[in-house]
């Protein structure tokens, strides 16, 4: 059971940003930018795209739908943003489940890392 878990399950309060049937997505607590948002799925299971299959591809797609939402409630739509989904200790992946960070709101350097 992970953070995330409880967090969809409302054992823990979040800055929920949006919600939906399949998603939810609330502000990080450790920002990176001025706009960090998380996406979680609501489907508990998947750890990483490591275990994703054909059968994630309406829910991964409604999540990258989900980031331009919540790039446009936050306001960083217009100037840009960036979306992550870290896979593994290497991609600096600190939570076993799959979540999408949606960064924007300064000028983020490329590369990353």
């Amino acid at each position: 059971m992970t953070i995330f878990g409880k967090i969809i399950r409302g054992e823990i309060p979040c800055s929920k940003v949006y919600e939906d049937d399949l998603v939810l997505a609330f502000d990080d607590i450790s920002p990176g930018a001025p706009c960090h948002v998380l996406i979680i799925p609501k489907q508990e299971g998947i750890q990483n795209l490591n275990d994703v299959n054909a059968s994630h591809a309406a829910l991964l797609g409604h999540m990258l739908v989900t980031a331009r939402r919540v790039a446009e409630l936050k306001g960083v739509a217009a100037g840009g943003y960036r979306t992550v989904l870290n896979t593994g200790n290497d991609a600096g992946q600190s939570v076993y489940y799959i979540h999408m960070h949606v960064l924007g709101g300064r000028d983020l350097a490329w590369p990353p890392g």
